[in-house]
């Protein structure tokens, strides 16, 4: 894996959606709707953006994401910029069980990464064969090493899109450049269902505040964006947000 100092890491974008209580999800079986369609048309001009998303395994195996750019404008100017449809899918596990038919594998033509510890990649190679390309990422992988490898190969832009481990890997480990948080108008009321982040040792906490960038209501929901290194100004303008 390749050893790169900070400033040649992949520009990262955490996005997530939230209760008013802070959580990701609720604790029921039915899919929890924290967003609406004119967060979501943002979201996928974010994506087609982006150079990859990056999603944990958990989400991978709870939620089935496509994670394709929809907007078929934005498909069709990715293909004219001579970029793949879609942005490259990557997924980080410690274990070895992935489906090989789930969404984040079937969907779209785009390249698909598997980022695993060294004590699983034999196992998920022979599982997914020719559906991803599978990464040892050491006996325990860190979101620095997939983040210095994705730039190796040629990932500028990164949008994580969760859940919470992995947004709380990226924070505490000072690897992300910039916040998209959506606030949906309820709560969820139960400490057992997963937030944002859990607990660790965040670099922006009392003694030290982020900056917030921007606020955009967007119908019933509210977008903030928050600046998380002082490559944001200089590295974020046509990024689809307006």
């Amino acid at each position: 894996m390749p050893d790169l100092p900070d400033a040649d890491l992949p520009y990262t974008v955490l996005s997530c959606a939230m209760s008013l209580d802070g959580y990701l999800d609720d604790r029921t079986k039915r899919r929890l709707v924290l967003s609406n369609a004119q967060d979501l048309d943002r979201v996928d001009a974010v994506r087609a953006s982006c150079d990859a998303i990056l999603v944990g395994a958990v989400t991978v195996r709870t939620d089935n994401p496509r994670l394709v750019v929809r907007g078929e404008a934005r498909r069709a100017q990715r293909v004219a910029e001579g970029r793949p449809a879609s942005p490259h899918k990557v997924t980080v596990t410690r274990h070895s069980s992935l489906d090989p038919t789930a969404a984040f594998f079937a969907s779209g033509d785009a390249e698909k990464l598997v980022y695993c510890a060294s004590a699983s990649a034999g196992r998920l190679r022979r599982e997914l064969g020719e559906v991803a390309t599978v990464v040892d990422a050491g006996s325990a992988p860190s979101m620095t090493t997939v983040s210095a490898d994705l730039a190796a190969r040629g990932v500028r832009r990164l949008l994580v899109e969760g859940g919470q481990a992995v947004h709380t890997q990226f924070l505490t480990g000072g690897l992300a450049d910039e916040l998209q948080v959506v606030i949906a108008p309820f709560f969820v009321g139960d400490s057992r269902a997963p937030r944002v982040v859990g607990d660790g040792d965040f670099p922006w906490n009392r003694d030290r505040r982020a900056r917030l960038a921007d606020v955009c209501r967007l119908g019933d929901v509210v977008l903030l964006r928050y600046a998380l290194s002082d490559r944001f100004d200089t590295e974020t303008a046509g990024d689809g947000w307006t």
